[in-house]
């Protein structure tokens, strides 16, 4: 299942075989995995990571997001629930709420998300019901991470919707940018 131009696998790739899908079965099934030589998905990482700077600046978790079709960032995303006075403002959310205005379509069929940290189980299911096509994350979230860590709801198979995923892009910059955000919380 590579995509046109495929040169190398990335890192934060899993091995798939010849029909595309992921060696490891989760559930029984082959889970669909995204293949990418990694270049696109750091460019747009990076544009996660201004949002969540743009979190981190206003006092909120620095999570940030964007969500890119056919090439173009068409939503983008900072966590806000502080600022907005909204627990469901995460930074998923608030990307997939803007890419649907800007389509005019609750379905973004086709569309990429880019989010720093592994999403929540919220965002994961916002994610399956906007039928997301794929998500791409930085850094996994041990303790509420949704899709790889603490549980592993996108790999369900009574879904009817599947988001292919890879994770790790940009890992360290993303960790290091929320991990310095907790450290100076608890030093002031």
């Amino acid at each position: 299942m590579g995509l046109p131009g495929h040169r190398r696998p990335h890192p934060h790739v899993r091995r798939v075989n010849a029909a595309g899908h992921a060696d490891a079965l989760r559930y029984g099934y082959a889970v669909p995995v995204r293949v990418t030589d990694g270049a696109d998905d750091e460019r747009l990482m990076r544009e996660a990571l201004v949002e969540a700077r743009t979190a981190r600046d206003r006092d909120e978790v620095p999570v940030g997001a964007v969500v890119v079709l056919d090439g173009v960032v068409v939503g983008r995303g900072c966590n806000q629930p502080i600022h907005e006075v909204d627990p469901t403002a995460h930074a998923e959310i608030v990307a997939l709420r803007a890419a649907a205005r800007t389509l005019g379509n609750y379905r973004l069929a086709g569309a990429t998300i880019y989010v720093t940290v592994e999403p929540c189980l919220m965002c994961a299911g916002a994610m399956v019901h906007a039928r997301i096509g794929s998500l791409v994350y930085g850094a996994p979230e041990p303790k509420t991470g949704a899709v790889r860590s603490a549980m592993q709801v996108l790999d369900a198979p009574s879904l009817n919707h599947h988001v292919e995923v890879a994770s790790g892009v940009l890992e360290q910059e993303c960790r290091e940018l929320i991990q310095a955000f907790f450290a100076q919380r608890r030093l002031g």
